[in-house]
C-alpha cells in the first residue's frame, strides 16, 4: 500500500473527503485525517482490481464508499458496496476488500 507523507487536514477544515486521496495505478493509497486513541479515519483510493487481503480486526469498522464500487467480503460472504454506501465490518470477522471499479472509500475504526 502506498502512503504518502502528507499534512493532516486542520481541525477547522471543510473537506471534501474524495479528494484526499489520488488514484495511482496499480496501488492502493491512503492518507490518514484522524488519529486518536478512540479510533482512526483515513480515505483510500483503490486502482480498479487492487485490494486488501483477508485479515481481521480487533475493532468495529465502517467502510462509506465515496465512488466507485468495491467487492468487500465479510466472513466469506461478497458485498457489493457502491458510491453513496457503507457496510459495517465487525470486530474480529475476516474480510477482504477488492476494487471493481477505480473507487474511493472513508474507513472509520472504532476502538
Amino acid at each position: 500500500m502506498d502512503e504518502k507523507p502528507t499534512q493532516k487536514p486542520n481541525v477547522s477544515s471543510v473537506l471534501t473527503l474524495k479528494d484526499l486521496a489520488q488514484y495511482q495505478d496499480r496501488s492502493v493509497v491512503s492518507r490518514e485525517i484522524i488519529q486518536k486513541p478512540t479510533g482512526t479515519m483515513t480515505v483510500f483510493a483503490f486502482d480498479k482490481g487492487e485490494g486488501l487481503s483477508e485479515h481481521t480486526a480487533p475493532f468495529d469498522a465502517a467502510v462509506y464508499i465515496l465512488e466507485g464500487e468495491a467487492e468487500i467480503r465479510i466472513d466469506g460472504k461478497p458485498y457489493s458496496v457502491k458510491e453513496g454506501e457503507m457496510i459495517i465490518m465487525p470486530a474480529h470477522k475476516p474480510h477482504a476488500l477488492r476494487a471493481v471499479t477505480r473507487y474511493k472509500m472513508l474507513l472509520v475504526l472504532i476502538r
